[in-house]
């Protein structure tokens, strides 16, 4: 099925980009510019203003565009001696990227300008619009790594590696960044018995990742944050309250789960909940953001 692609997903980061607009003028026009002498007043401010509309409206104008919250628009109208230079950037923070909004800035704030020179310059012509650069989203947090080592550890009294379903989608998220999956394994609902996984993990077979499903609500036997914590030598609450608010947005039950996260040695643990929906939407909260951690542990600086 076509149609506009589907971010509700995702999570909300800076987003940039610059578009180019490129307009030739004959020599005439460029005297009568200089001599403030345009037919339909100042081209400059004209474009800027156009140019700012459309940015804010691209949702309106391509059907397939999202409806996107403009932090800003920033436009700049140079004057060379054939051309005229329109130099657009947008600014958001928000699912997906600004190219569409500036690309289609540039465009209007061209024709703006086309429009306003036509009547005095029959060799008019726009030229080109390109995008010159885009920042922001998830892909300027996919550096690259050295080979990450991983377990998962599904917590559950009833059930089995047949019939889990989070356990696996771990394992697939982990496949996607390239980790080796040391150990797969169910186990009840038993603090002392995840305890025992944990210290397994981090300490004999001292994997990278630990990502345990399961055992994160307040019933009798969820007693998966209480082994963690209990194992723990660094607590990562910022982490363990992002998934948390990340899930919020999307059910009022999130608020419910009491995963933790952090390190034991040079293990990282991740609580994440037991059903699926959650532990897929956890996941692409955390990932790929959450590798960074690995140069932070061995010393490293912040890029």
């Amino acid at each position: 099925m076509t149609g506009m692609f589907d971010v509700s997903r995702k999570i909300d980061t800076f987003r940039m980009a610059t578009a180019q607009a490129i307009l030739r003028i004959s020599h005439t026009t460029r005297q009568r510019l200089d001599n403030g002498n345009s037919p339909k007043g100042n081209i400059v401010e004209a474009a800027k203003i156009s140019g700012t509309l459309a940015a804010k409206k691209t949702s309106d104008l391509i059907p397939y565009c999202h409806q996107i919250p403009i932090d800003n628009v920033n436009i700049d109208v140079s004057i060379f001696d054939s051309q005229i230079k329109v130099i657009v950037q947008v600014k958001s923070i928000w699912k997906t990227g600004v190219e569409m909004e500036a690309l289609t800035s540039a465009c209007i704030a061209a024709l703006t300008i086309y429009d306003m020179l036509k009547p005095i310059d029959e060799f008019l012509s726009i030229e080109s619009i390109k995008l010159i650069e885009k920042k922001g989203g998830i892909n300027d947090f996919k550096k690259s790594y050295s080979k990450i080592t991983a377990a998962v550890l599904v917590a559950s009294d009833t059930r089995s590696k047949q019939e889990d379903e989070s356990g696996k989608i771990i394992i697939e998220k982990l496949k996607e960044i390239r980790c080796d999956i040391m150990e797969y394994e169910v186990t009840p609902d038993d603090k002392s018995t995840i305890i025992s996984k944990l210290k397994k993990f981090s300490d004999d077979l001292k994997v990278d990742i630990v990502i345990t499903t399961g055992g994160t609500g307040i019933g009798p036997r969820d007693a998966t944050p209480e082994a963690t914590k209990e194992i723990l030598e660094k607590e990562l609450s910022g982490v363990a309250e992002t998934i948390r608010a990340h899930g919020q947005r999307r059910t009022p039950l999130s608020m419910l789960s009491r995963g933790i996260v952090g390190i034991r040695g040079n293990t990282l643990i991740i609580n994440l909940p037991g059903s699926a929906t959650a532990v897929s939407e956890s996941l692409d909260c955390i990932f790929p953001g959450i590798l960074h951690i690995f140069k932070m542990m061995h010393g490293q600086k912040h890029e």
